[in-house]
């Protein structure tokens, strides 16, 4: 077992959770939520990865042949198709923003309640 992956992963989180709390631009916000997100990726994997282990395909294999758990791979997979959704609708969220009040500064924005 390996201490790189979990790593990797806190330091993907780290950094994107830095940008998002530095940013001054929508567009810079939705990119290090997105690196924030990656971090889960790299997390689910580490922790479905087992050493020796192959992939997930039973068909004419012996039964005590270890593999990956698959479980993991989809849950990844779904990991990844709901950030991209997420962050297509931000990224069209923030477009329409800066149509309607010509700015992506999030501070200017909240000035503008009303």
């Amino acid at each position: 077992m390996s201490f790189l992956p979990y790593a990797v992963s806190v330091w993907l989180f780290l950094v994107g959770l830095y940008g998002i709390v530095s940013s001054r631009n929508l567009i810079h916000l939705i990119i290090c939520l997105a690196v924030v997100q990656s971090s889960t990726y790299v997390l689910l994997l580490a922790i479905g990865y087992r050493t020796g282990a192959g992939a997930p395909v039973f068909a004419a294999v012996p039964l005590t042949t270890p593999a990956v758990d698959p479980v993991v791979q989809a849950l990844t997979l779904t990991d990844v198709v709901v950030e991209s959704t997420v962050v297509a609708l931000l990224l069209a969220i923030a477009v329409q923003a800066h149509k309607r009040f010509g700015t992506l500064d999030p501070e200017e924005l909240r000035s503008i309640r009303g």
